[in-house]
């Protein structure tokens, strides 16, 4: 993995940031079919349906595209809809049964620095989530693709309706699962503090907005967060895989730098961890080829 620290001095003009992830199999499930990448400039969550070896391979599958592009320091929002369209072809030639109905969602956020302007791009398809925390502002970035989201839109449904409706799970946007693939992307100015977090609906379907926001304004290191996020959501009954990745920027061009983050014992700007899982459930852009949502 690549370390890239503040006092390398070949990141000038960019987005430096700190950023951690965990994952867990959670309380009911056998298998962990979500898949995370954790690597500068890519952060994501990719939430695998289909069942095993269908789910987890699909989810394996947009990372392993996705993470194609950390060899460079910065993207475009033309490089990801490229890996996404990747991604979308090998899932679609997947063969044989245990594979077939394989599909994922995904959530990006990428850094960039365009006309000396560092912003974040963020990208989602499915129910996969994007928030971010910047100063006295939190937000949902993303947009769900599912039914109960259609369902508020239109005013038949309520939050508090859509946590127990039996289409709680069903995603209308996802990647090589249906017909609809096109996602959606967001361009939002970065500024240094920002905590960026993308995860899986492990997460959301067990910890509230208001309870994720409490977490996140916690001044305490993202490694510690993001095994205190994926903790609240098995302690609130763990009934999906849990996944989450963590991302604070400590340095934004044309912005001044933070020299000690509240990322505090952080000793890199790139660190994935695995929260009590054993090796059956290792994040899949770490493994070899890699349900609902």
């Amino acid at each position: 993995m690549i370390d890239r620290s503040l006092s390398d001095p070949d990141l000038t003009g960019t987005i430096r940031v700190i950023s951690a992830a965990a994952t867990h199999v959670g309380h009911v499930r056998a298998t962990n079919e979500d898949s995370i990448l954790n690597v500068s400039p890519i952060y994501m969550v990719a939430d695998g349906m289909g069942g095993h070896n269908a789910g987890e391979v699909a989810s394996a599958i947009a990372v392993e595209e996705f993470e194609k592009l950390t060899i460079q320091e910065n993207v475009t929002v033309e490089q990801l809809g490229e890996a996404l369209r990747s991604a979308a072809t090998r899932i679609g030639e997947l063969g044989g049964e245990s594979t077939l109905g394989a599909g994922t969602t995904v959530a990006v956020v990428a850094t960039m620095v365009l006309d000396d302007v560092g912003y974040w791009v963020v990208l989602n398809l499915g129910d996969s989530r994007v928030y971010r925390l910047s100063g006295d502002i939190f937000e949902q970035v993303s947009v769900d693709h599912s039914v109960v989201q259609e369902l508020m839109d239109r005013g038949e449904l309520t939050p508090a309706q859509a946590k127990i409706h039996p289409y709680r799970h069903m995603v209308t946007r996802a990647l090589g699962a249906g017909p609809e693939s096109d996602p959606d992307y967001w361009l939002i100015p970065a500024e240094v503090g920002d905590r960026m977090l993308i995860c899986s609906d492990g997460l959301t379907g067990e910890v509230d907005d208001a309870g994720i926001e409490q977490l996140l304004r916690r001044p305490t290191d993202v490694r510690t967060l993001s095994h205190e996020l994926v903790g609240r959501a098995l302690d609130a009954g763990g009934h999906d895989n849990i996944s989450v990745v963590l991302v604070e920027a400590v340095e934004v061009v044309g912005q001044p730098l933070i020299t000690e983050s509240t990322a505090g014992s952080s000793s890199s700007a790139d660190q994935e961890d695995e929260f009590e899982i054993d090796e059956d459930t290792l994040p899949r852009a770490l493994r070899e080829g890699g349900g609902e949502s």
